[in-house]
């Protein structure tokens, strides 16, 4: 070996490690292969709450290293409330050390893991696809989709690409769910926000945090729903296979608080308040880190046929609607 071509290369190679380890605010921990996240959508404030808490020089040992690198800050071009966050939630993450890149392809050449935030669901069986393509673990941001059929498309894409998807609202880990019996109760009543835009089915915009926190102390097994609707408030009553109850209240007045109660064997539990992002940023990471989804296909895909279900029953003036009758127009896993 020629003795100069060695020495060269050994100080090339202590160079570029200086230079690495002098990059502002970015610990070579956080640097770790396998630690690298990606968003994609910069039109929610999901977006920079994830990347302050995994990009703080303190993060905690529970995000394991974990941390936002690029971002491709897209987002619907048609819903203004949307739209028009996009440049300031862009500056946000900048200032956290994020590049900002033109597409998801240059975003997935320099990612391990994708947050997909995108606010708009319409976008999200396109986006998401690509994603899966590559392999890369995928988190996909409420709602997982503008319809019962794209999200089951996006589910029948993980599955032929053998990656496990994750999607929830954050609440589905609203305070009370912690220690909660699950098989002990017996019904539960559960309400949030349910803002509508025209651009999605009605609950699936925003009504669907208190649907999930439903489910979240349910389970599967709703069979059918009775919806009424007025101008200021929705009230969808599911029933069980097993005959129990849960409802779910979704209001456009007043305050926007979301919880609700938990009616069980040996008490009833109140659900509240909300706990803000970190339960879930912490699920999240786990699924990254782990492959193991916290919640099942099975479980997502009976929360969005309740809600297109409820809608079903307002367009037929509240009759009830089976969840099995809806799932047929759109097929199965």
């Amino acid at each position: 070996m020629n003795p100069s071509y060695t020495r060269r290369t050994f100080v090339k190679s202590i160079t570029a490690t200086a230079l690495s380890l002098s990059l502002p605010d970015m610990p070579p921990r956080m640097l770790a292969p396998g630690k690298r996240v990606g968003i994609i959508g910069l039109d929610t404030s999901h977006s920079t709450a994830f990347t302050k808490v995994l990009n703080a020089s303190d993060a905690p040992a529970d995000y394991k290293g974990y941390r936002v690198v690029a971002a491709y800050p897209c987002g619907s071009k048609d819903i203004e409330s949307s739209a028009s966050r996009i440049p300031g939630y862009s500056e946000e993450v900048k200032k956290a050390g994020v590049e900002l890149v033109n597409s998801i392809d240059e975003l997935l050449g320099k990612v391990d893991v994708v947050l997909l935030e995108t606010n708009d669901g319409r976008l999200h069986l396109e986006q998401a696809t690509q994603v899966l393509k590559t392999g890369k673990r995928l988190f996909i941001d409420k709602p997982i989709a503008a319809s019962l059929a794209d999200a089951v498309a996006i589910f029948k894409t993980a599955k032929k690409y053998n990656v496990p998807i994750f999607t929830s609202s954050s609440l589905r880990y609203i305070k009370g769910v912690e220690g909660l019996n699950k098989s002990q109760v017996l019904g539960a009543d559960t309400f949030s926000p349910a803002k509508l835009e025209k651009t999605h089915p009605d609950l699936f915009w925003y009504g669907i945090h208190g649907v999930e926190t439903l489910f979240t102390v349910m389970g599967r097994g709703c069979k059918q729903v009775v919806r009424v609707h007025t101008e200021n408030t929705d009230v969808v009553v599911g029933t069980w296979a097993d005959g129990r109850i849960g409802t779910f209240r979704g209001t456009r007045t007043g305050k926007a608080e979301y919880g609700g109660t938990v009616y069980g064997e040996n008490g009833n539990v109140v659900l509240g308040p909300y706990m803000g992002y970190e339960p879930l940023l912490r699920e999240i990471i786990h699924y990254f880190d782990t492959g193991i989804t916290p919640v099942t296909p099975e479980e997502t895909l009976e929360i969005f046929a309740f809600m297109e279900a409820a809608d079903e029953s307002k367009r037929q003036g509240g009759v009830p609607i089976k969840l099995e009758n809806v799932m047929s127009k759109v097929g199965r896993l």
